[in-house]
């Protein structure tokens, strides 16, 4: 079962798009709702799988981080060619991965929404033990090890979280755990995209929103990005009542209607075509 999707309008006279990238372990199915939001708007969205992710669940231990750059780059070159205007947008590991199509296309992207930046694993809710986990990157112990999904699954909402956490048990919208193979290759992609001559290169207009109580990643990871890119179009949004799953938690709306109003804002193309 493929859980890409692509949101188009109907007439197709739209000349702007949206390229989604979803979270570490995730699946396009959680970019679903924010992907219908913004083709409401007016834009054409589209979100792929990550290499790794989808039904195969072994695949993820053989994926690497250049395989998910390749992959976006691919994407947005795709996307580029057909589009006058293309925007970017990710959760977690998506946004940095948002980040990283920007150092490589600087004049070709034309806006960046990066929703809880994942550049560290320094969240709130990581166990004590997780000053071990150098040392299972470093060995063979990578290949067998994961580190379990647990509460509260990125969400402060309780209702909401009760009905994540059963679709998650299903294994049919993201993983239950995160393999150490994968928080390998996503530190490793970190180090190269928070690279100071990479980042900047950045010269898009940015929206950074991020979680005070964050409890996979601190707003450490969306500063450094903030603070290392040259865009001079950027701002920085704190939420207080949320966790690392901001598209589905207390201040969802809010969120929705911020990202809107940031594309809309930077967008040559008015007219907005209902989806």
């Amino acid at each position: 079962m493929s859980l890409d999707f692509e949101l188009l309008n109907e007439d197709r006279t739209t000349s702007r798009a949206v390229l989604l990238f979803h979270g570490m372990t995730g699946s396009p199915y959680e970019m679903k709702k924010y992907g219908q939001f913004l083709c409401s708007l007016g834009y054409d969205v589209y979100c792929d799988c990550l290499p790794g992710h989808g039904d195969k669940v072994e695949e993820i231990y053989t994926v690497t981080y250049q395989d998910w750059l390749n992959h976006a780059y691919k994407r947005f070159e795709e996307l580029k060619s057909k589009y006058d205007e293309v925007y970017l947008s990710g959760l977690c590991l998506g946004a940095v991965l948002a980040v990283a199509v920007a150092e490589k296309y600087p004049d070709d992207v034309s806006g960046i929404v990066a929703l809880s930046t994942t550049l560290f694993l320094d969240g709130w809710r990581l166990p004590w033990y997780k000053i071990f986990i150098p040392i299972g990157l470093s060995s063979i112990i990578r290949f067998y090890y994961t580190y379990p999904e647990c509460e509260p699954h990125g969400i402060k909402n309780e209702r909401t979280r009760a009905v994540v956490k059963k679709l998650l048990e299903k294994s049919d919208v993201g993983m239950m755990d995160f393999p150490m193979t994968c928080i390998f290759e996503l530190l490793k992609l970190s180090r190269q995209v928070r690279n100071k001559k990479r980042l900047s290169k950045v010269t898009a207009p940015i929206l950074f929103i991020h979680s005070k109580e964050d409890d996979l990643t601190s707003t450490k990871s969306a500063k450094v990005v903030y603070e290392g890119i040259s865009s001079t179009d950027k701002n920085m949004i704190i939420l207080y009542d949320s966790y690392h799953m901001v598209l589905y938690d207390n201040e969802k709306e809010f969120v929705f209607n911020t990202v809107g109003e940031f594309f809309n804002s930077h967008s040559k193309v008015k007219e907005c075509v209902p989806c």
